[in-house]
């Protein structure tokens, strides 16, 4: 069984992300918990690298339909449709039109528990109920009932992996074998050796 410690997770800053020149403070936020950046690139996709991401899992569009409907009812609002599938599909044009218009910034990154640390970092899908404190919460004021307004998809900054499965089939779909750079940094000695109370002088 692999380590936690090498566990990796595939984040996109947005063209929103790109065009708010907040690709500083986003790596900062996940540099300065451990995290390792070990993959990096960018490029406008095409509308055909978009739709395979969002439906590299089978059960994305349930999901993500339902997650949305779930939003609605919360807030007593009305969703724009009660079948998930119907929602989600409204969502892939949506994404697939708002993830083409600029360049995006793919990367890969590493560490212990990486994946549900992003995440976290990253804060929940829809910024108006993101916690203050992540990405989203601190610095966007979008939501599900403005993008349904304006037929759109959410401007959230960031795509991130949601699960360890999911980044697994994520990464390779963005980055080849040999983009993913192999290194040691000097701060994994505290963060993961097991002896490092005996460097003490």
């Amino acid at each position: 069984m692999a380590h936690p410690k090498t566990e990796r997770t595939l984040v996109i800053v947005k063209p929103d992300g790109i065009q708010r020149a907040l690709i500083g403070e986003i790596f900062k936020r996940y540099e300065r918990t451990g995290l390792k950046l070990v993959a990096l690139k960018m490029l406008i996709p095409t509308e055909a690298m978009v739709e395979e991401h969002y439906l590299l899992d089978p059960n994305w569009k349930k999901n993500v339909g339902e997650k949305a409907i779930a939003s609605y009812l919360k807030k007593g609002e009305t969703p724009p449709s009660t079948d998930p599938i119907e929602v989600a599909d409204s969502v892939v044009v949506s994404l697939k039109k708002y993830m083409t218009s600029g360049p995006v910034i793919a990367m890969v990154w590493e560490g212990g528990h990486a994946v549900e640390l992003v995440r976290k970092i990253t804060g929940g899908t829809e910024p108006r109920s993101a916690g203050v404190g992540t990405i989203r919460g601190d610095f966007v004021l979008d939501s599900y009932q403005m993008a349904d307004t304006d037929t759109r998809a959410i401007r959230n900054l960031i795509h991130a992996s949601g699960s360890v499965p999911e980044a697994e089939m994520e990464i390779p779909h963005w980055f080849k074998p040999e983009e993913i750079v192999k290194y040691r940094m000097p701060h994994e000695a505290t963060l993961y050796d097991v002896d490092m109370g005996s460097r003490a002088v």
